[in-house]
């Protein structure tokens, strides 16, 4: 970490309480002053270039390694994916076709039936 030093700390250490109270008024007045702007250099000059140093790092390992591989691995599924679909699609289409076809021989006989039960309510 930075060497930082406020100009009131900035003095040889006091010689007696009364030099000590003043030193420490004083430190009272300016530390309020002075640390956004300590805080703020600290930030600029320590943490964000940690994080940057970080995010390069990974950025890197990302890029290089972790996603041609990721890559690799999500073609193959698809890949794979795609064989098995286009495998199936006939048999999904021949039960689509009879599913239809039920659903045309049943349709007629529930309209019946609700009718059927409408009129017995009306009755």
């Amino acid at each position: 970490m930075s060497n930082f030093s406020f100009p009131v700390f900035a003095q040889s250490p006091p010689e007696n309480l009364e030099e000590a109270k003043e030193i420490g008024e004083k430190a009272v007045e300016e530390v309020p002053k002075e640390l956004p702007g300590i805080i703020g250099r600290i930030w600029e000059n320590e943490v964000l270039p940690i994080w940057r140093k970080m995010y390069e790092i990974w950025s890197n390992f990302w890029n290089n390694t972790l996603k041609p591989w990721l890559s690799g691995i999500c073609n193959k599924i698809k890949e794979k994916l795609g064989m098995e679909i286009e495998e199936r699609k006939p048999k999904v289409k021949e039960e689509f076709e009879k599913e239809k076809e039920e659903l045309k021989e049943e349709v007629p006989e529930v309209g019946k039936s609700l009718w059927e039960k409408f009129k017995e309510i009306i009755k």
